[in-house]
């Protein structure tokens, strides 16, 4: 373990810990809201660890929908996980079998995010840089759903004070910053008219994976711009 490096990534992922806190107890107040117990919550923050899913799930368990259909419906939401971890893989092949299991749990959208464009910068994505970013945002989670459980009655709706809104505002700022990448702009344009559509057609939670899928149909399909470098080979960590 490098702690020069778990340092920088704790540096990292602290910015993200701050801004994903609303997050956390948002989830919690919730859950507690839909009949949830405090000790559920944690657990599911816990064991789930993705806030989008996780609010998915417990609006579904609060209406007594099948178990099988709440296990598909967070599938579908949490679908880009199977595309992040296909385009991370080759920036951690050099991680042990037992340090690549942490990483895949791991592995949210900031987390991608931020793997990804340290890889472009010809930076090392090491594990320890990894899990110290990793963890800085993980360990944070939980205590702020269980602050989010035991407080979130005293702030009643959270809709009638906009907190609705954080989400997609926080993933908007995440696509925002790939956008000074090739054919950044037909890609989300795509994207966003695949899953609106699927939205009114499908229904939710099915329009993220489908908005997602066509999104990355299109980049496959674009021919790559000539004299593009590969990404530059991630150094094992020592």
């Amino acid at each position: 373990m490098n702690r020069d490096e778990f340092r920088e990534g704790v540096r990292g992922g602290f910015p993200i810990m701050v801004a994903a806190s609303p997050f956390g107890a948002l989830f919690g107040a919730l859950a507690v809201d839909n009949g949830f117990s405090i000790a559920d919550a944690v657990f599911m923050s816990a064991a789930v660890y993705a806030g989008a899913s996780q609010m998915v799930g417990i609006e579904l368990f609060g209406n007594n929908v099948q178990p099988w259909l709440v296990v598909l419906s967070v599938f579908a939401v949490n679908f880009r996980h199977v595309l992040y971890s296909a385009s991370i893989a080759k920036h951690i092949r050099h991680f042990t079998l037992v340090q690549k299991f942490f990483a895949f749990f791991l592995l949210i959208d900031p987390q991608y995010a931020e793997s990804e464009r340290r890889a472009e910068r010809g930076l090392p994505v090491s594990f320890s840089w990894y899990l110290g970013f990793g963890l800085i945002i993980y360990f944070p989670w939980l205590v702020n759903t269980a602050i989010g459980a035991v407080f979130g009655q005293l702030i009643g709706d959270p809709k009638a004070i906009g907190l609705d809104v954080l989400l997609p505002i926080y993933f908007l700022g995440l696509v925002l910053g790939f956008r000074k990448r090739d054919r950044f702009l037909p890609v989300v344009a795509v994207s966003a008219f695949a899953s609106v559509a699927a939205m009114h057609f499908v229904g939710s939670p099915w329009h993220v994976s489908i908005g997602a899928l066509a999104g990355v149909l299109l980049a496959a399909c674009l021919p790559q711009e000539p004299g593009r470098s590969e990404m530059p080979a991630v150094e094992k960590e020592a």
